[in-house]
C-alpha cells in the first residue's frame, strides 16, 4: 500500500512504498525526468527484488502548470510537497517581469530548505580541465535561506537609496557614495548554526574526515566572520566527542572529524591545487554558489552536477537537476540526463535507500567509463559514443544486473573497472 513519508523521533519514517511527488520541469525537463525515472525505478527493481518500490505523484510548477491553472507555482504544489516531505524536480523557468523572483527560491524558502547540499566527485572516464579529478570527493552544505537569497536592494537613484544614505551617515558614520545602489545580507546565529550541524552529523553519518568552514570573515567580520564563529561554537558545544578543531588538534585530529575554516577566495584555490584535503564544506550562499560551480567544472560540468534543498529538522527535502531549461534542446532527447540521476541516487540515500542510491552512481560511471555518453561529453572525449537521453538510461539499465553480480561477490557496488572485460 503507498504512503507517505512521515517524520519520527528518530529521523525519517520511509514506508517499502513511498509516494514521492516529482516536478517534470520545464525546457528539457520532461526529457530528462522520462529517463531518470526508468532509471530509478530499475535500481528499486534490481536492489529490492520487489519488496520496495515509489509511487510517483505528480504535481505542477513552472510553465506546465501556468497552462494548466494560470499559476506558476499552484499552492495545491506546495501542500503536496509539505505533506510529503520528500520530491523531486527538474529545472524550472523563471517567470519575466514581476510576482515570483524565481521559483526554485520560492520553492527552498516556502519549504524552509536551508540546506542546499551538493555532492561532487569524480566518475571515471570524464574528461576533466585538471591533472587529479579523482581527488575530489567533496560535498558542499550551502545555507539556502538567508545571504543573497535573502538580501534586500534599494535602487540607485530613487528616494528609498537617498532615505538610506541618509540614515546610513547619520547614526553610523558610513559616507556611501550617492550614485550607489544598497544591497544589505542578512547572516543569522540560527541559519549559520543549524546548517553547521547538519553538516557535522553528515559527517559523522557519512564517516566523513573533515568539515571546512568557507567565509569571507577577514573583510565581512560581524556577517561571514560571525559564521565562522558560530560554526565552531556547535563543533565544541554540541559535537565535543566527536570533532576537533584544527587548533585544539595540535595538528593530529586523530579519529575525530576536523573542524577547520579557510577563506573564500583562497577556497577556490585549494580546490583546484589541494582537492583531496576537503571533505564536507559548509559554507554560506554566494559563497556555495561559486564554489558548488567551480567544483562542478572540474568532474564534468553542471550535467552531472546533483543538488538537493533540506530541511533536515522537519525532514523536508526537494531534491533537483541543477542546471538549467535549456529551451532550445526541448523535445529533442538530447541532453545529459546526469544531474537529474545523481540528485535521485541523493534523495534515496537521504530516504535510507543507500543500495539503490549506489547503484545508480555505479552504473552511470560503467557506462561513462564505456565512453558512451551524450552531446555534451562526447565533444570531449576521444572515441566516445555519443547516444541520445533514452539511450543512455537504456545502457544503464542495461548494465545494473551485472553490477549487483559483481557487488554480491565483492560486497561493493562501485563498478568495476572494466566492466566489458566482467561482462
Amino acid at each position: 500500500m503507498p504512503e507517505r513519508i512521515s517524520m519520527g523521533d528518530a529521523g525519517l519514517v520511509v514506508p517499502d512504498q513511498p509516494i514521492i511527488p516529482f516536478i517534470e520541469g520545464d525546457g528539457i525537463g520532461p526529457d530528462i525526468w522520462s529517463a531518470a525515472r526508468r532509471v530509478f525505478d530499475a535500481a528499486v527493481e534490481h536492489v529490492y527484488l520487489g519488496d520496495r518500490r515509489v509511487e510517483w505523484l505528480e504535481v505542477l510548477a513552472g510553465e506546465k502548470a501556468y497552462g494548466d491553472s494560470g499559476e506558476w507555482l499552484p499552492g495545491e504544489t506546495l501542500e503536496v510537497l509539505w505533506s510529503h516531505l520528500v520530491g523531486i524536480k527538474g529545472p524550472l523557468t523563471t517567470p519575466v517581469g514581476g510576482g515570483i523572483r524565481s521559483l526554485n527560491v520560492t520553492l527552498r524558502q516556502t519549504l524552509d530548505l536551508y540546506v542546499c547540499l551538493r555532492p561532487v566527485r569524480w566518475f571515471r572516464g570524464i574528461p576533466s580541465p585538471i591533472r587529479t579529478p579523482h581527488l575530489v570527493d567533496m560535498v558542499i552544505f550551502r545555507e539556502n535561506t538567508e545571504d543573497v537569497y535573502a538580501g534586500k536592494e534599494v535602487e540607485e537613484g530613487t528616494l528609498d537609496a537617498a532615505r538610506l544614505r541618509t540614515f546610513l551617515s547619520e547614526c553610523y558614520g558610513w559616507d556611501i557614495r550617492e550614485d550607489s545602489g544598497i544591497g544589505i545580507k542578512p547572516i543569522s546565529v540560527t541559519g549559520s548554526k543549524r546548517l553547521v550541524r547538519a553538516a557535522i552529523r553528515y559527517a559523522i553519518t557519512f564517516g566523513r574526515r573533515s568539515v571546512t568552514l568557507v567565509h569571507k570573515g577577514n573583510i565581512m567580520k560581524f556577517t561571514e566572520g560571525a559564521f565562522r564563529s558560530w560554526g565552531y561554537e556547535v563543533a565544541r558545544e554540541e559535537f565535543p566527542d566527536e570533532t576537533v578543531t584544527w587548533e585544539d588538534s595540535g595538528g593530529d585530529p586523530g579519529d575525530k572529524i576536523l573542524v577547520q575554516d579557510v577563506i573564500a577566495d583562497a577556497m577556490l584555490q585549494q580546490i583546484l591545487t589541494r582537492p583531496a584535503n576537503y571533505d564536507v564544506i559548509a559554507t554560506t550562499n554566494l559563497n556555495g554558489d561559486y564554489l558548488s560551480d567551480a567544483l562542478a567544472a572540474q568532474v564534468g560540468g553542471i550535467g552531472l552536477a546533483p543538488g538537493g534543498n533540506i530541511n533536515y529538522t522537519t525532514g523536508h527535502g526537494l531534491f533537483e537537476a541543477t542546471h538549467g531549461t535549456a529551451p532550445k534542446y526541448a523535445g529533442l532527447d538530447k541532453v545529459n540526463p546526469g544531474s537529474l540521476m545523481l540528485s535521485g541516487a541523493n534523495m534515496f540515500r537521504y530516504m535510507g535507500w543507500v543500495e539503490a542510491a549506489d547503484l545508480i552512481e555505479a552504473s552511470l560511471e560503467a557506462v561513462i567509463g564505456d565512453r558512451i555518453v551524450t552531446y555534451d561529453l562526447a565533444r570531449l572525449m576521444k572515441f566516445a559514443t555519443e547516444v541520445k537521453t533514452s539511450q543512455f538510461a537504456t545502457e544503464m539499465i542495461e548494465r545494473m544486473p551485472i553490477i549487483e553480480e559483481y557487488a554480491a561477490l565483492h560486497g561493493t557496488r562501485r563498478a568495476p573497472s572494466d566492466l566489458r572485460a566482467y561482462m
